[in-house]
């Protein structure tokens, strides 16, 4: 009984000092670190970070220069759309003007087969009026003028077909005219190159002269021919031709070249160069 009894106290001592050495533990203080600041541990909730007022002038700076790059990127685009729209521009002037002067080439071809052809101008003269009217109009004139009363190269050939009989005769004068003319010819000085002075020569080279369209130079043989006078009417129309084929020509450089007075169907003045002249 008395060791039963003994026991039991010793039981009781042994729980009781576990018991107080597991309370001791759980009370004893924790050791703050050596290099943490005793200011931020009796302070926990100090915050090292900037002030709320610092940071928002921060990001307001930071908004301003975002910006301020935006701006000038939206400035940037802006002149270069600018200078794309004035290339594009220049480029539909270009294009406008050059088919203003493709249209007038086309309208001088359309006029010169007409007057090849012996037909009248009709719509023709008009453009030719409203296109080439400030640039040239002599030419025009002489075109129109020319279309009334058409004559053909064809014409011309055939006539002096006709003519030629007569023109390699000497004209029939009396006298002391008809003495003169035949004393002129008895000498004849010439250079050995120069083409031969014979009146079927003369014709000959009238007729190949007319057929390559060298009017001028035909022209010119005729009149030196013995019978020239008998060839007045054949000489007048055969001038005609060459100022319309003149003028034709006078036309057509105008269509391309002509910087300022030329026209377009709408009779505005065309203001872009000639390619040419860019050239």
């Amino acid at each position: 009984m008395l060791i039963a009894v003994l026991a039991s106290f010793l039981l009781g001592g042994a729980v009781a000092g576990y018991a107080v050495y597991t309370l001791s533990e759980g009370a004893e203080p924790v050791a703050a670190p050596a290099d943490e600041d005793p200011v931020s541990l009796a302070s926990p909730t100090a915050d090292p970070s900037p002030t709320p007022s610092a940071t928002a002038s921060q990001a307001a700076r930071a908004a301003v220069e975002r910006v301020a790059e935006q701006q000038g990127g939206l400035d940037t685009r802006l002149a270069a759309a600018e200078q794309r729209l004035a290339r594009l521009d220049l480029q539909a002037q270009a294009a406008a003007g050059n088919t203003a002067r493709a249209e007038g080439l086309l309208i001088a071809f359309a006029t010169r087969r007409a007057l090849e052809k012996g037909a009248e101008l009709g719509y023709l003269a008009d453009q030719l009026r409203l296109r080439f009217g400030d640039a040239m109009p002599n030419a025009v004139d002489t075109i129109i003028r020319t279309s009334r009363d058409p004559i053909t190269l064809d014409q011309l050939i055939a006539r002096l077909e006709g003519l030629s009989p007569r023109l390699a005769k000497a004209s029939e004068q009396d006298g002391f005219a008809r003495f003169t003319e035949e004393l002129s010819q008895l000498f004849v000085v010439r250079r050995e190159s120069a083409p031969s002075p014979q009146p079927q020569r003369r014709l000959d080279r009238a007729r190949l002269f007319l057929e390559s369209g060298r009017t001028d130079s035909a022209i010119a043989e005729v009149r030196n021919l013995p019978g020239a006078d008998r060839a007045e009417g054949w000489l007048r129309d055969a001038e005609r031709y060459a100022a319309a084929q003149r003028a034709l020509d006078l036309i057509e450089t105008a269509a391309v070249l002509e910087p300022r007075r030329l026209r377009d169907g709408a009779g505005n003045r065309i203001e872009q160069p000639s390619p040419a002249e860019e050239s």
